[in-house]
């Protein structure tokens, strides 16, 4: 006997079938930002690890693989918006899922626009040849352009999920398009000796373990190549607004995943052979490059004719929207962890508002705008402008925290699918808890690390301590949603004690059973009576 567990989601006044698996799939590959995130990291990675740069593009697939299709098996059985948030608060109880679940998106998300708007702010600049501001980080009018752009996008957000989607799709297309061609041209211009002096000649010796200088380099550049495949997941959190919710978002985010790793291991390669990793010029290990390695190459990639400079501003441009995808997509999933949130009753019922004609949460995505500005605001003021280095460290703390806890909460779910076999056994438990495994072990590697204030860019004095600025925002980020899961606590009581809540009201049996335990009692029973029929035959 095999029953198959069917949840059916509580209608919460969302916009359901408004997004098809090609919309989906776009939004999972929008919401990494491949353009924005390997322009500010890829120069961090190589100064981590140099030349096997692209062995970690392979390395760090597994474990968002893994992750990716942890949320595939979760969301299978219960498709709703809040994702790690009520996974792990069902599997493994209410304050695991409202600290590690549900804060570690909001913290990941909020802790990401400040980087986002930072960019959007001086590529704006750049754009238009105003270099004395656009280079500037610390200009009050990248800061004020930088504000602006996260109140437009949250306003986007607002107006419909259809809207943002279809934005996102004509994001992503001109974004890859570019990032493809650059590759292209690259290579070729390597492969005839047109290249600029430094490049070098593409190697399998690249993707040698062997030659990776030491065990921290290697975790080091994995942290940052966590953060250049975050984001897939936005498929699963608009999953309620999608067609078929329980498949088509998990489809989408592991199909993101497997595009990335393709996007991401040509474009490095192409990258790195042409630019090479040297300290100066256009050289990925040119410290003054660290921020930003894509823009300054593009008149060496693309040349300097018209097409050329043509061809460079909307390399720019492609960094520019790509800021603007993820900008966009880190505020739906953010509000619709909050928004879930507020139905099952962990925050208070304000945030489980929903606009009556365009059905997105308002006073969830309002809220988010409101924080990130005031965010993004201080810490550029207390950082002087050099915001972008240490908040992109930072998220990776709470992306591997959300993200582990979800495989963590399929492995607990599914802690008896050895019973089915073993392809159950792997799939629904094994492969996601190696994935939390993994994703754990990063982020106790990461508080390690990150204690060390030279590894930040940014340092503080406090008292007696030095204090970096990567530990400092993650500390300081994580206590404060210690203590927001405390104030819940004292004035929403009843979703951290009843225990048989996470079972409702969202979740309903429909010709199934509610959790596995009883499935595997029905499953014994059946078979049981199947024994006694044929004791009874014979």
């Amino acid at each position: 006997m095999s029953q198959v567990i069917s949840y059916e989601v509580a209608y919460k006044g969302l916009k359901g079938g408004a997004i098809s698996f090609v919309q989906s799939t776009a939004v999972g590959m929008a919401s990494t930002a491949p353009a924005f995130s390997l322009a500010s990291t890829l120069g961090w990675v190589v100064v981590a690890v140099g030349l096997q740069t692209p062995l970690l593009v392979v390395l760090a697939f597994i474990p968002m693989f893994l992750a990716a299709w942890a949320i595939k098996v979760m969301n299978s059985v219960d498709p709703d918006c809040g994702t790690s948030f009520t996974w792990s608060w069902r599997a493994l109880g209410p304050k695991t899922g409202w600290f590690a679940g549900g804060w570690g998106t909001i913290a990941a998300d909020l802790l990401a626009m400040a980087s986002q708007a930072q960019i959007a702010g001086q590529y704006l600049f750049l754009l238009f040849g105003v270099t004395s501001i656009g280079a500037n980080a610390s200009s009050v009018w990248v800061l004020l352009v930088g504000i602006l752009w996260i109140l437009a996008l949250t306003w986007i957000c607002y107006l419909g999920i259809e809207i943002s989607v279809r934005l996102q799709v004509v994001l992503i297309v001109v974004e890859v398009a570019i990032l493809l061609l650059m590759a292209i041209v690259a290579l070729i211009k390597v492969g005839d000796g047109t290249a600029p002096i430094g490049h070098l000649d593409p190697s399998w010796s690249w993707l040698d373990p062997l030659k990776m200088s030491s065990p921290g380099a290697f975790m080091q550049g994995m942290m940052l190549m966590v953060f250049i495949y975050w984001g897939w997941d936005t498929t699963t959190s608009i999953n309620e607004e999608t067609a078929d919710p329980g498949s088509t978002p998990g489809k989408a985010g592991v199909v993101s995943t497997f595009l990335l790793l393709g996007t991401y291991l040509l474009v490095t390669v192409a990258v790195q052979a042409f630019a090479g990793i040297g300290t100066k010029g256009i050289g990925l290990g040119n410290p003054h490059n660290a921020n930003d390695v894509l823009s300054v190459m593009g008149s060496a990639v693309f040349g300097h004719g018209t097409l050329g400079l043509v061809l460079a501003k909307l390399l720019i441009f492609m960094i520019l929207t790509s800021s603007a995808a993820t900008t966009q997509t880190t505020i739906l999933p953010n509000a619709r962890t909050m928004f879930s949130m507020a139905f099952h009753k962990a925050l208070p019922k304000v945030f489980g508002r929903i606009h009556p004609r365009f059905q997105t949460p308002t006073v969830s995505t309002v809220s988010l705008a409101v924080a990130s500005v005031i965010f993004y605001a201080s810490i550029n003021f207390v950082s002087h402008g050099n915001v972008l280095a240490d908040s992109v460290t930072s998220v990776t703390f709470f992306v591997a925290m959300y993200l582990g806890i979800s495989g963590f909460a399929s492995a607990w779910h599914f802690r008896h699918a050895f019973r089915h076999g073993v392809r159950d056994f792997v799939s629904k438990f094994l492969a996601p808890g190696l994935g939390g495994v993994f994703l754990f072990v990063l982020l106790g590697y990461s508080i390690y690390f990150y204690a060390d204030p030279s590894e930040s860019f940014t340092t503080f004095r406090i008292g007696p301590w030095h204090v970096g600025a990567v530990f400092f925002i993650s500390v300081v980020t994580a206590l404060a949603g210690v203590v927001a899961m405390l104030v819940c606590r004292w004035r929403m009581p009843a979703f951290f004690e009843d225990r048989e809540s996470r079972y409702g009201p969202s979740l309903t049996e429909s010709g199934a059973v509610v959790a596995l335990d009883r499935e595997f009692e029905r499953e014994q029973e059946f078979d049981r009576e199947q024994e006694l029929v044929h004791q009874q035959e014979e």
